[in-house]
């Protein structure tokens, strides 16, 4: 094998290595099939929840489609850009300087998962409302699809709770 191959399978190693650190971050609940494929797993929608890495007590839901047929059960395939989101408060919130004071123009980063093998990825972003006293996430696909890029947004108000 010449170099240059070389260099390209390392590359395409390092991306598909890199890709898998993408999936500890979701906890599958369930999932329904959509589309019945005689080669390969089924198209599905998944459910997958996930705890905000830096508010304690928010969980987060979110629904996203997965393809399936012979790419899909290899890896290969991608996945639509279409996802919903539903984030919870689940016991008591204090919201800490870090968030408070992190980026509120693009608002961070708190969860990504791989939706394609090289480029597209589903990502959700926090923003901190301090007037309202509220956390917004927002879920959408990182590749513009029909030109506007596909979304959506869940709202958790932060009040007291009660033991």
């Amino acid at each position: 094998m010449n170099q240059t191959r070389r260099s390209i399978l390392g590359i395409i190693t390092a991306i598909s290595l890199s890709s898998l650190s993408f999936l500890s971050h979701g906890e599958e609940i369930g999932s329904v099939d959509t589309v019945f494929k005689i080669l390969g797993p089924d198209h599905k929608i998944v459910v997958e929840a996930f705890d905000d890495p830096d508010v304690e007590n928010i969980t987060c839901y979110l629904s996203r489609a997965k393809t399936g047929g012979i790419k899909g059960g290899l890896g290969l395939a991608e996945d639509t850009s279409d996802a919903a989101i539903s984030c919870r408060q689940v016991g008591p919130v204090t919201v800490s300087d870090k968030v408070k004071k992190g980026r509120k123009d693009k608002g961070q980063v708190v969860f990504q998962k791989r939706t394609s093998m090289v480029f597209k990825k589903l990502q959700v972003v926090r923003f901190y409302d301090e007037k309202r006293h509220a956390l917004i996430y927002l879920a959408y696909s990182d590749k513009v699809v029909d030109g506007s890029p596909k979304n959506a947004l869940s709202a958790v108000p932060i009040i007291p709770w009660d033991k």
